[in-house]
């Protein structure tokens, strides 16, 4: 990587690998519990149907059967569907229908859990499962969010008229006199392009599938869930919302995670199941989902349909942009659900452009599909990919090159910070001379030769820009939380969980170059809501910046204390001690003292009575948004005759503020873009008309190999400190996948001849990207 900002980048190797690649990982599936039970769940194999008969006989005498749960013993709980407060036109709140740990009534998908069998043994659990009789009264579902919302459709909830879950207007404070005002910019403007492009419906397919352990400790009425999530407290306020219990009553613990994504961030129906089971049958239950299993139960994402606009001046200055987005929540409001296509998205506008004037609305449709949740970027590569491709389509219908263009219409740097049309604030950015660098890394100006060479060869060939920019942080509170053991060492305490980010590698060194101690003596936890930590998931490229600040914050607050305690030691007056090295000293002498040793005073003053605080420290901050940015060049080649398609060459240059890890940034980088290519190229979920899932197993769907992956990526850093937080830093992690969609479907367009490529969906297969070809054979050679 070329790195080039104001920050530092500390070297080393990961230092979670070792364990890792050794074999001796703490997954989900690696820490079985004495007395253990396991538990099957018996899933819809209708869309939608209401539930006639549940009859568990023949499976409670099943051998090794401990029990059955159904509907019956979940009635009590409360919706799993949480979803943060959001009105829609006319201030009209979200409809969130109820969602039950086991289905009783009806299903609204297929793979709802209907009832669980908990058995000694996975396979006892299994056979048993398949003697529970069910009798289902089938009704006709809907999966398409804008058949959904047509009059004559199926009505998935009743509270939800014409299967409509909210109609979003914008973030305008009077969304009907901002739609007419920029309807007149649009009525007198010289270039309108207009784009309709979709967002399909993806699986996120961690390497790690879903699983939980659950226990209930009845002496001490309280329950243990033992889950794979992003973040064990979150995870836990959720649960006991939905048990209403006090959050005493409930630990959630989580270890090592083998990748989320956005998955892993809210709670199941599965796990409110087990902790009902561990308790009705006083034995600890072990669930662990199989990739089919996943297919039918994990939250799935993206599924948005946009129409956009964007209008332009005779010189192509950008004057408005208006979008409408349909999203598909799918039977329920998954995690955050609403927000992806409504805020999420809103707030990566106008991205790297000077647009005074945005027009968003949208209308979010209930289906009967499983419901939509985050996934690497939540609203973001949506967002990004609407706009470049809306951009792209002005190029083509300006005849002003794709590049100039944006370079045109870009943010200077003499407007930060940038209030923008929907009421975000970018802090910093210098996006010009990312542009430059990325264009001269991809060698633009040299791409015609490279195309006429490819033609020689019977080979379409193409290139794409993709102007990245995309909001970071989301929640802003978190905390931290410092500890001395006793033993010499520092124990860091996060609440954001590491599920393959690095957070050992980044936060370690962190904390031990401030205190001036070897990374040695740090030590880093989390995933245990028992630490009471505040904050939220580790999602949204949020925990470097609001888990760094944090950190930070604690580190001062922790030597504030710890010089007073000094100061009594050394007999000296507390501003006469300095920090440095690890030590602190009397300022002017020879007299110091370890911080180790100030730790283990300050415990031994504080047991008896002498002081009211040791240096172990908590603290909570609020870190407010940053803005990623960077700019990404894909270079495609195809062969008409086939449809296959190579991206022969790719180059991100990002701006992702202070990189705390250099190596972390690549690696992030890489996976980002990987996800990218897969949506791109092949991912995608299929529904029939009768609401079963066709794509569901790796045979069906698609993922990106290591061969889809160019062998040439060209990456950069040109970065600039983010001025809302003490590190400077900006978020990393999602900047791939928000800009590679766009790139590569953009150098796709550019390819195949006579514009036959520009109106492809995602993803471009083999087959879409030959019939385009077809087309494209007969247009006038370039």
């Amino acid at each position: 990587m070329d790195a080039q900002s104001n920050g530092r980048a500390a070297d080393g190797p990961r230092v979670e690998d070792d364990v890792l690649v050794r074999g001796y990982g703490r997954y989900v599936g690696d820490a079985p519990v004495p007395n253990e039970t396991y538990a099957c769940f018996v899933r819809s194999p209708h869309a939608f149907a209401r539930i006639a008969r549940v009859d568990v006989t023949a499976a409670l005498a099943a051998p090794g059967v401990v029990g059955v749960l159904t509907g019956n013993d979940t009635q009590e709980l409360e919706s799993i569907g949480r979803h943060p407060p959001l009105n829609g036109r006319g201030g009209k709140p979200l409809v969130m229908p109820h969602r039950p740990a086991l289905a009783a009534r009806q299903v609204t998908h297929v793979g709802e859990p209907v009832a669980m069998v908990v058995a000694e043994s996975a396979i006892a659990a299994q056979d048993a499962a398949e003697l529970v009789a069910i009798e289902y009264e089938p009704l006709t579902p809907v999966t398409d969010a804008r058949k959904a919302l047509e009059p004559d459709a199926p009505q998935v909830w009743p509270e939800a008229r014409g299967n409509l879950g909210i109609d979003w207007p914008g973030f305008a404070a009077d969304p009907d006199a901002n739609a007419r005002a920029i309807d007149a910019i649009f009525a007198g403007a010289k270039f309108v392009a207009r784009i309709a492009v979709m967002n399909q419906r993806m699986a996120v397919a961690s390497m790690e599938p879903r699983g939980a352990t659950a226990s209930y400790d009845a002496a001490a009425d309280l329950y243990t869930l033992r889950a794979c999530s992003q973040g064990a407290r979150i995870l836990r306020d959720d649960l006991v919302a939905v048990m209403q219990i006090p959050k005493e009553r409930l630990r959630v613990v989580t270890d090592d995670v083998g990748g989320a994504f956005g998955l892993k961030t809210g709670s199941y129906p599965e796990y409110l199941a087990l902790m009902v089971g561990a308790k009705k049958f006083k034995r600890p239950i072990h669930w662990m989902s199989g990739r089919a299993e996943a297919f039918l139960s994990d939250n799935q994402a993206r599924d948005i349909y946009s129409e956009a606009e964007l209008a332009l001046d005779a010189k192509g200055r950008f004057l408005a942009l208006r979008i409408r987005n349909v999203a598909n929540l799918g039977a329920y409001v998954g995690s955050v659900g609403a927000a992806i296509p409504c805020l999420s998205f809103g707030r990566c506008l106008p991205g790297m452009y000077d647009i005074k004037h945005i027009d968003l609305s949208v209308r979010c449709a209930f289906t009967n599909t499983l419901p939509t949740a985050p996934y690497r970027g939540a609203g973001r590569p949506e967002a990004n990919y609407v706009m470049e491709r809306a951009v792209e389509e002005a190029a083509r219908i300006t005849g002003i090159d794709p590049a100039k263009l944006r370079r045109r219409n870009l943010i200077p740097t003499s407007a930060m910070p940038y209030r923008t049309a929907v009421g975000t604030t970018y802090d910093s950015g210098d996006f010009a001379p990312i542009l430059d660098k990325a264009l001269a890394l991809a060698g633009y100006n040299e791409f015609g030769a490279r195309r006429r060479e490819a033609k020689k060869r019977g080979k379409f060939r193409g290139i794409g820009i993709s102007c990245m920019l995309e909001h970071a942080g989301g929640t802003p509170t978190e905390g931290a939380l410092l500890t001395f053991p006793g033993d010499g060492t520092l124990a860091l305490n996060l609440n954001v969980q590491s599920t393959g980010q690095g957070h050992a590698t980044v936060f370690i060194p962190l904390v031990a170059e401030r205190l001036g101690v070897p990374r040695d003596k740090i030590v880093h936890r989390h995933g245990d809501s028992a630490l009471e930590i505040a904050g939220y998931a580790s999602v949204g490229s949020r925990s470097a910046m609001t888990a760094g600040a944090s950190t930070v914050k604690a580190i001062a607050v922790m030597l504030d204390k710890g010089k007073h305690v000094a100061a009594q030691v050394l007999e000296a007056g507390e501003g006469d001690i300095a920090y440095q090295d690890g030590k602190f000293s009397v300022v002017g002498t020879d007299r110091r003292i370890g911080l180790f040793e100030v730790a283990a005073r300050a415990a031994e003053l504080k047991k008896n009575g002498m002081i009211t605080e040791d240096l172990d420290t908590k603290v909570t901050t609020d870190t407010p948004l940053t803005f990623p940015n960077g700019v990404h060049v894909a270079e495609v080649e195809i062969d008409p005759d086939t449809g296959h398609m190579d991206i022969v060459a790719y180059t991100a240059v990002d701006d992702c503020g202070n990189p705390l890890n250099g190596m972390i940034v690549e690696g992030q980088l890489h996976g980002a873009l990987a996800q990218g290519f897969g949506q791109a190229l092949m991912e995608q979920i299929f529904y029939d008309d009768d609401g079963q899932l066709v794509t569901g197993s790796f045979q069906d769907y698609a993922m990106p190999r290591a061969t889809d992956m160019p062998r040439d990526i060209r990456n950069a850093l040109l970065c600039v400190p983010a001025t809302t937080n003490p590190l400077g830093v900006k978020g990393v992690g999602e900047a791939g996948t928000t800009a590679s969609i766009a790139a590569v479907m953009n150098a796709v367009a550019d390819a195949i001849p006579g514009g036959a490529g520009a109106d492809l969906d995602m993803p471009v297969t083999a087959a879409r990207v030959w019939k385009a070809c077809q087309r494209g054979k007969t247009a006038a050679p370039r």
